[in-house]
């Protein structure tokens, strides 16, 4: 159980660091549409190549982030029953939810994007409108990357919830003895 720990520990600091560098981009992105109101609606000029930036930039701020708002639990879901059970019923819809639905999803986009992103390489996509910015197929690579984060920290989320439930297991009947 240790060994597991140790390598929840390492999937969580990794997308932590990651999802540092996302708000980092996220900083980068509130300049960049700053810049584009300013030189579009003041001075009357308008790049294409900004406003793909704006679009890129979140591309990557949601592709990065996701594993990071998985992480802190701060994705969207509704908390209607969720948040009624105890601490142990969560760990075990965690489990199932990432063993069942995540783990798998992530999986099956990691897979399916892999030719989606070798074609954009080897055709060296880059933006199909005259002032666009170049290297596209770097941003589709981003799709199986994210996922890949994705994938880590649900497996992280996973023994997490094997940890809980094994030590609130373990616990129980050690209290139990105490009283």
């Amino acid at each position: 159980m240790h060994r597991l720990r140790k390598l929840a520990s390492l999937i969580d600091s990794l997308n932590e660091r990651v999802g540092t560098f996302t708000g980092w981009l996220t900083s980068i992105l509130v300049l960049t549409v700053c810049y584009d109101v300013f030189t579009r609606y003041l001075l009357n000029e308008s790049q294409i190549a900004v406003q793909e930036l704006e679009w890129h930039l979140f591309s990557l701020i949601f592709l990065l982030g996701a594993a990071f708002t998985l992480r802190h639990d701060r994705h969207v879901r509704v908390d209607v029953i969720y948040i009624n059970f105890s601490e142990r019923t969560r760990a075990w819809v965690n489990l199932a939810g990432s063993l069942l639905f995540l783990i798998p999803f992530a999986v099956i986009v990691i897979k399916s994007s892999q030719n989606f992103v070798i074609n954009s390489f080897m055709i060296q996509e880059t933006s199909a409108d005259p002032g666009g910015l170049p290297a596209r197929f770097i941003l589709k690579s981003c799709i199986p990357i994210g996922f890949v984060l994705v994938l880590l920290q649900a497996i992280s989320q996973f023994i997490h919830s094997l940890t809980q439930i094994t030590e609130t297991h373990i616990e129980k009947p050690a209290q139990a003895q105490n009283d």
